[in-house]
């Protein structure tokens, strides 16, 4: 089975972002670019996708979406998933836009709320199931976003950013459930620089003392601050990042799962095991069961 990180060619370096509309009529593509990969694929920037006419399978390893005419949904950062067309005439648009760029020091404070290290975005999907006036809103900012990029009209940039950062704010608003409700404290700038280190380094031993003096406080105060600014403690927040990786391992390569362990930071097997588990309710074996599956398991 073929799985793979797609690259994403930003049409806008300073945006981080990519939108096209894929067209299929009567089995022919017709589209700005090649059509999306029916593999397994997966990549940093985050992607949300509007149907805009016929019918489309997207699939996780955990779910199966069925969008028609109209829906919209969201697949988070690193997040392996495939897409399968199950109409013969379909129009949709895929937007994908590194999300670190837009936390600007004005949007720090809700970084944590998008960092999918205590909810995956993929669970704010039920936002666009449950709530139809949101869900033509956000694809109403979608179509804006494709609009303005390919046309680029002055101040185009200007728009999209501001488009963007609607479309997360849709979601933080949206969210009945409070998946993303837990407060940001007064320390979400001085993370940034700890957060972009972690991200760099988070399969090698991370030292307390070395981030502590990257956000520029004590050793004592850093492991307090970053737990209320991030919701979770330090050793939790990298461990999350280490098993993530060693999801993608898993997926992507023939490494056995001793190897892929260590390769993520791992040298206590049975500890690796213990934190998979809890945050996939699976072992890893089954967790590549599941993606080698032939239909993953339906919503």
């Amino acid at each position: 089975m073929e799985i793979f990180k797609e690259p994403i060619h930003y049409q806008d370096p300073v945006l981080c972002l990519k939108v096209w509309q894929f067209e299929e009529r009567d089995g022919t593509a017709r589209q700005e670019e090649s059509m999306l990969p029916a593999t397994w694929h997966y990549h940093k920037e985050v992607e949300f996708l509007l149907v805009k006419q016929g019918a489309h399978n997207m699939f996780t390893p955990n779910r199966s979406y069925t969008l028609n005419e109209g829906d919209v949904m969201v697949i988070g950062s690193s997040q392996l998933h495939r897409g399968r067309p199950i109409s013969k005439e379909l129009v949709y648009i895929v937007l994908h836009f590194d999300l670190e760029t837009y936390f600007d020091p004005s949007m720090m404070r809700y970084y944590r709320h998008f960092s999918e290290v205590s909810c995956p975005l993929e669970e704010l999907n039920y936002i666009f199931r449950e709530n139809a006036a949101l869900r033509a809103e956000a694809g109403s900012i979608i179509e804006r976003i494709h609009s303005e990029i390919m046309e680029k009209p002055v101040g185009y940039e200007i728009v999209a950013s501001m488009q963007i950062k609607h479309l997360l704010l849709t979601l933080l608003r949206g969210d009945s459930r409070g998946l993303l409700q837990a407060q940001g404290g007064s320390n979400s700038d001085a993370m940034k620089p700890v957060l972009e280190y972690i991200e760099q380094n988070f399969s090698d031993r991370i030292e307390l003392e070395e981030v502590s003096r990257l956000a520029g406080m004590s050793y004592s105060y850093f492991s307090k601050a970053f737990k209320k600014t991030m919701g979770l403690s330090f050793t939790s927040f990298v461990n999350r990042k280490k098993i993530a990786k060693a999801e993608r391992l898993l997926a992507t390569s023939g490494r056995n799962i001793d190897d892929i362990a260590r390769s993520v930071g791992f040298e206590n097997m049975a500890h690796f095991f213990k934190l998979f588990k809890r945050f996939n309710g699976c072992t890893p074996k089954e967790f590549k069961q599941k993606i080698n599956a032939i239909v993953p398991v339906r919503e």
